[in-house]
């Protein structure tokens, strides 16, 4: 009987769709796993296919694809280690989510998921068909269950697979990144040691998909709860971790405990690693913005520097006869602190042009908003048009907060193809901007360190300067009420009561809650941005644009 079993744990970014890649990938894991004498080499859920594939996995010609690559990835690990790696799986015309453990050559067992994640950005009930509770599987001359993802979050798979002889679980996983998320699965994960008895390895992937960033931080726990290693968040790697039998079982050698950074130093992660590969799996490598001197676009400028480098960032002003000095200032110090392309584009000739064009229509009406978005707009087909011809990403600049009440001019400032900004409220935008100008990583971090956000940037008054002395508190409560507000409307279903009774105005928690509403159909047209909340537009929150609905305006 072998007391010590060795497994090759793979932390790593699969790409949707690119089978072949990830296969390679797998192999190249599997390879290392062999040469340091592992027993077992580990992958995260739906692997070969990259996750969250959504209703390209349902494609027969996909998944067929997915199944024969690793059928072939099976053969050609025919000698060494066993490897385990997650796919679709089909069989009496269903399709599932499955684990699938190659060994000698050919695909010997698959364990189907059995709970199927079907809230915030997971759809799997309409994807996939639920598994059966199944056993362990049977290695050399131990037993390992492994509970797939969500799996591990009910306790009845994990207490069926201790019934039935499990002696160790493995957790593969695709879990993306939101605020505090480590702690949530640590819970979850305890819950179930303490419930079996049994050692844990919680297996994730790390990388960008869509608006969604998979944090890694892969961790192993003993009975009782207590933490054996755990792995860097956000980056790949691989770990080849030790079971040692003893008397009351398998346990997993201690090991490193990468430091785990806090929520300000993630957020800021999770928008630089998700324009990185989003940029990187489209084929796009620069980007362009309209740098306004304002904070928003500040922090865009940053996080896009840090991500793709400043030599490959585009920063724009495009001022008009309401731009202060300060702005063209600020604007310029920004994008020299990163280090980036400063161009400048004043808006004066075409706002003419099309304020003449528009005179004989316009004719005996008064200047109103309409005026403000033509600017706007000129400023987007102006950026749309250095991103044609450059082949550069327009990335637009809108916080949460702006988003959530419709602040922002569609087919204007919300022209682009990505939004790192749009899962962060205003509040804290401006400590982001702090916290970057304060830390610098440059395992991470391609843009300078220090101040790159002058301070005045931070400090002063917001406003769009779309007419004279404009400020946003002009339209918007101030920014401290406002994201309050959202935060119990959007992010925690709050009602206008509840508000009222934590202290805020009824008229205002009323006029944001019916901008809230008003605004779906321009996000519903809007950029994908970085999801930093379980609670970010798009995935998580699906409401439709036509809604006549209003807190309290109902008579039972």
């Amino acid at each position: 009987m072998s007391d010590r079993f060795r497994l090759t744990l793979a932390q790593l970014n699969p790409t949707v769709g690119d089978i072949a890649g990830n296969a390679e990938k797998a192999h190249d894991a599997w390879r290392q796993g062999r040469e340091a004498g592992a027993d077992l080499v580990a992958l995260t859920e739906m692997f070969i296919t990259g996750y969250n594939a959504q209703d390209l996995v349902m494609k027969p010609v996909f998944h067929n694809a997915a199944i024969a690559a690793i059928e072939a990835l099976a053969a050609r690990c025919a000698e060494g280690p066993a490897l385990a790696i997650g796919g679709p799986w089909v069989e009496g015309g269903k399709l599932y989510n499955a684990y699938h453990i190659c060994r000698g050559g050919k695909v010997t067992s698959r364990v189907l998921k059995h709970n199927l994640p079907n809230e915030t950005v997971f759809d799997e009930v309409r994807v996939f068909d639920a598994g059966p509770l199944g056993g362990p599987v049977g290695f050399q001359d131990t037993r390992i269950g492994f509970p797939v993802c969500e799996d591990s979050w009910h306790p009845e798979v994990s207490e069926t697979l201790a019934e039935t002889g499990t002696e160790f679980l493995l957790v593969p996983n695709g879990s993306p990144y939101y605020r505090n998320k480590l702690d949530t699965r640590m819970n979850h994960m305890v819950q179930r040691v303490v419930e079996t008895d049994l050692p844990l390895i919680y297996l994730n992937m790390v990388g960008g998909q869509d608006d969604q960033v998979f944090d890694g931080a892969s961790f192993g726990l003993n009975p009782g709860g207590e933490l054996a290693f755990i792995m860097p968040p956000f980056d790949e790697a691989i770990r080849h971790v030790d079971m040692i039998r003893g008397p009351e079982g398998w346990r997993l050698e201690p090991g490193e405990k990468a430091p785990q950074p806090d929520a300000w130093e993630q957020d800021y992660r999770v928008m630089v690693e998700s324009l990185r590969d989003y940029f990187r799996k489209t084929g796009f490598s620069k980007a362009l913005l309209g740098l306004s001197g304002g904070v928003d676009s500040a922090l865009v400028a940053a996080v896009a520097a840090d991500a793709l480098g400043p030599e490959n960032v585009r920063c724009v002003m495009l001022p008009s006869e309401y731009t202060s000095e300060h702005s063209l200032e600020d604007a310029e110090a920004v994008a020299k602190a990163l280090g980036c392309r400063y161009d400048y584009v004043p808006i004066s000739g075409p706002r003419a042009a099309v304020t003449e064009a528009l005179a004989p229509l316009f004719e005996g009406t008064e200047p109103d908003v309409t005026e403000e978005n033509v600017q706007s707009r000129l400023r987007g087909l102006l950026l749309m048009a250095l991103s044609n011809k450059f082949g550069e990403m327009l990335l637009t600049t809108g916080n949460k907060s702006e988003v959530a009440v419709g602040y922002a001019t569609i087919y204007g400032d919300m022209s682009g193809g990505y939004n790192p900004l749009k899962d962060l409220y205003k509040t804290r935008v401006f400590e982001t901007c702090r916290w970057r100008n304060a830390n610098h990583r440059p395992d991470w971090m391609a843009a300078p360190a220090g101040e790159v956000i002058p301070t005045r940037v931070i400090d002063k008054p917001p406003t769009a300067e779309l007419r004279e002395d404009q400020k946003d508190s002009d339209s918007l409560p101030p920014y401290e009420v406002l994201d309050a507000i959202l935060e119990g409307l959007v992010d925690n279903e709050a009602s206008v009561d509840d508000l009222v009774a934590a202290g805020f105005e009824r008229n205002v928690v009323k006029k944001v809650e019916h901008l809230i509403y008003i605004s779906e159909y321009k996000r519903f047209q809007s950029a994908p941005g970085a999801r930093l909340s379980n609670r970010a537009f798009w995935l998580d929150r699906r409401y439709p644009i036509v809604n006549r609905w209003r807190d309290g305006d109902w008579e039972s």
